[in-house]
């Protein structure tokens, strides 16, 4: 089976550091905002999912 937590930490890290080689300029504003709000989802469902997999403690 595929290590998608893997691939989702080498993939955030590569867009993160996308974002910060990108200049802030007009022209780049769009795919920031959308590597930005792909990034957020992301982390979004990393952490609920991670959440899912842990046992209620008793």
């Amino acid at each position: 089976m595929p290590d998608y937590e893997r691939m989702y930490h080498i993939m955030c890290r590569a867009a993160s550091g996308a974002l910060d080689m990108l200049p802030e300029t007009k022209e780049n504003a769009a795919g920031r905002c959308l590597l930005q709000f792909a990034l957020y989802v992301a982390e979004e469902l990393y952490i609920r999912d991670c959440g899912e997999e842990e046992e209620p403690v008793e």
